[in-house]
C-alpha cells in the first residue's frame, strides 16, 4: 500500500497554536496533519504541498507580527495628555507675555502674520503669528481647541513629530492665506495650527483606512467630517478668518496622509525629541528674527 511521504512543517507544545497553523493551510485548500510527538504537536503536509504551505505560513507570520507591533505601541494616553497641557499653556504663557507681562514690545506689529510683509520676505510671521491672540477670550478658546486636537494629533505621532506637524500645518495655512488675501490683510491666532490638527488627524485616519481593504470604501469620511468641523467651529464670527482656518486643515491633512503611508509607525522616543526640539528651535528663531 502506497503511503503519501509527509513533510514536517513545524513543531510545537502549544497546541492552540498548531491548530491555528492547521486552519491558515486548510484557508489555503492544503491537507494538513497534526500528531503528537516527543517534542510537542508535530504539523505537516504532503509533500507536493510542502512549498505552498510553507509560503502560507510565513505570510500569516508576517500578518501576525505587523498585528503585535501595533498592539504594542503605547496607546497614547501619556501623549494625549502631555500635548493637551504643552500646548494650552503655550498659548495661554505667550498671551501672558504679549499683553500682560511684556505690553511694551510691539509684538503684534512685528510677529503678526501681515501678508504684505510676508509676501515681500518676512516668512516667520507665518510662524509667530500662531502665538498672538487680541483678548482673553480668543486665547483661551484657541487653548481649549489646541488641547483637545493637538493632544489627538500626539496620541497618534507622539509628542515631538505633532507638535512639529501642527506648526508646520498652521505656518503652511498662513502662508498660503497670505497669498490668497494679499496687502492688507492681517491675522494672528493659533486657530490655523488648531485646524492643522484637524486636518492631520483626518489625513492619517484617510491613510489607515486606504491601507486596509475592509475600510477603503469609507476612506474620505474622516475629511467630510473635518469640513463639517470646519463649517461648525471655523467660520463664525467677525473676525474669523475662514481661509486661514481653510488653508491650515488642508495642509495639515496632505501632511497626515503623507505621513500615514510613508510612516505608518509611530516614530521612536529619540526622534521625537528631534522633531520636538526643532518645532522650539523654529518658533525660538523666528521670533529672534522678529524682535532684531
Amino acid at each position: 500500500m502506497n503511503q503519501r511521504l509527509e513533510i514536517v512543517l513545524r513543531v510545537t507544545a502549544d497546541l492552540n497554536l498548531a491548530r491555528d497553523w492547521e486552519l491558515v493551510l486548510l484557508a489555503q485548500g492544503l491537507s494538513p496533519s497534526l500528531r503528537p510527538a516527543d517534542g510537542g504537536i508535530v504539523l505537516s503536509v504532503p509533500e507536493a504541498e510542502a512549498d505552498r504551505a510553507r509560503s502560507a505560513l510565513l505570510a500569516n507570520d508576517n500578518e501576525n507580527a505587523l498585528k503585535l507591533v501595533e498592539r504594542s505601541e503605547p496607546a497614547g494616553s501619556w501623549s494625549v495628555l502631555a500635548g493637551s497641557v504643552v500646548s494650552g499653556i503655550f498659548i495661554l504663557v505667550m498671551f501672558c507675555v504679549t499683553t500682560v507681562w511684556l505690553p511694551t514690545v510691539s509684538w503684534f506689529e512685528r510677529g503678526g502674520a501681515d501678508a504684505d510683509r510676508i509676501l515681500h520676505g518676512e516668512l516667520w510671521r507665518a510662524v509667530t503669528a500662531l502665538t498672538l491672540h487680541a483678548d482673553v477670550a480668543h486665547a483661551v478658546s484657541n487653548a481649549a481647541a489646541a488641547a483637545i486636537f493637538i493632544g489627538m494629533v500626539s496620541s497618534l505621532l507622539g509628542l515631538g513629530l505633532g507638535c512639529a506637524l501642527v506648526l508646520l500645518a498652521g505656518a503652511g495655512g498662513n502662508l498660503a492665506n497670505a497669498f490668497l488675501q494679499g496687502s492688507p490683510h492681517v491675522s494672528i491666532g493659533a486657530s490655523t495650527a488648531v485646524f492643522g490638527a484637524v486636518g492631520l488627524v483626518s489625513g492619517l485616519t484617510v491613510a489607515k483606512h486606504r491601507r486596509e481593504p475592509s475600510t477603503r470604501r469609507r476612506a474620505w469620511l474622516p475629511i467630510a467630517a473635518a469640513l463639517a468641523l470646519l463649517g461648525m467651529l471655523g467660520s463664525g464670527g467677525v473676525r474669523v478668518d475662514i481661509w486661514a482656518h481653510l488653508f491650515g486643515l488642508v495642509v495639515g491633512a496632505v501632511l497626515g496622509v503623507f505621513i500615514g503611508y510613508a510612516a505608518p509607525r509611530r516614530a521612536g522616543s529619540r526622534m521625537q525629541w528631534v522633531f520636538g526640539g526643532a518645532a522650539v528651535g523654529v518658533m525660538i528663531y523666528s521670533w529672534t528674527l522678529a524682535l532684531r
